[in-house]
């Protein structure tokens, strides 16, 4: 089990600078975006990473929307794996934007593709889209080929779990224990109205006020109220192996700041 974190604060002008971050903080793994490899492009991307020793441990793609998306992730499948990537991910359509059936058919040729370049798809399950309460999980996964995994992100599902306000996830991570593949650490500190503002993209609201107040609660790993403890402890007894990437995603100052001290806190929660 590897360490990793992502590179969203840096984008792709900045890109092998991040990874250089990332490396100077001793994480084991990256996690960064198809687009951005192809930006970069994978020769490039490939250099940078075996000079800070890192591994390439997801590549993501588009919000799953146009069958010219579904093309472009299945496409990348096969770069991703030849980078070394052990998961391919997919982010679903956002709520009201697609037809379940297409999603349905864009998720098996994805899934496809991945069998035939040998990596794992991953469902990234997300506030705002057509899989993001737990019975949506249950469903895709269902609906979907039997290789697809799931992508499980703290900050996700922490606003769905609504047996565990006080940010334990045991439970969540017990019911999905055979479907977890990789994991995203991420921290929430709800503002005000953050259960409003929760709902309302669950209603397909897509405006400013509901938005930005939803991912601004996202926050770097103790600054909110998930128990980061007893998700490490939960995943632990389940016997879970694969990596753990964290993923801070709006703090854009000084962002190797950021992922070295994410780094530090986790290594204080596994005692390693």
């Amino acid at each position: 089990m590897g360490v990793g974190y992502t590179t969203i604060m840096y984008g792709e002008e900045s890109l092998l600078d991040g990874i250089a971050d990332i490396g100077a903080c001793r994480y084991d793994g990256v996690e960064t975006s198809l687009d951005e490899i192809d930006a970069v492009g994978a020769n490039a991307f490939e250099k940078q990473l075996d000079a800070y020793d890192l591994d390439l441990y997801c590549a993501m793609g588009e919000w799953l929307e146009t069958q010219d998306v579904a093309d472009r992730i299945a496409a990348g499948a096969e770069t991703a794996a030849d980078l070394g990537a052990p998961y391919l991910g997919i982010l679903p359509p956002h709520r009201g934007t697609t037809d379940d059936a297409d999603f349905e058919r864009w998720l098996g040729e994805i899934c496809d593709a991945a069998a035939d370049a040998d990596i794992t798809p991953v469902l990234h399950h997300h506030g705002g889209t057509r899989v993001e309460q737990l019975d949506e999980i249950e469903e895709w996964l269902d609906r979907a080929p039997n290789s697809l995994g799931l992508l499980w992100d703290t900050a996700h599902h922490y606003p769905y779990d609504k047996g565990n306000p006080e940010g334990d996830l045991s439970d969540g991570i017990r019911r999905f224990a055979d479907d977890i593949k990789y994991v995203h650490l991420k921290d929430v500190a709800p503002g005000a109205d953050f259960d409003e503002h929760v709902a309302a993209l669950s209603e397909g609201k897509f405006r400013l006020d509901t938005v930005f107040p939803y991912y601004n609660a996202f926050t770097d790993l103790g600054e909110g109220v998930i128990d980061f403890a007893a998700a490490h402890d939960t995943l632990d007894e389940i016997g879970y192996e694969g990596h753990i990437t964290i993923e801070i995603e709006n703090q854009t100052k000084d962002p190797i700041v950021h992922a070295k001290e994410n780094f530090d806190y986790w290594r204080e929660i596994t005692g390693q």
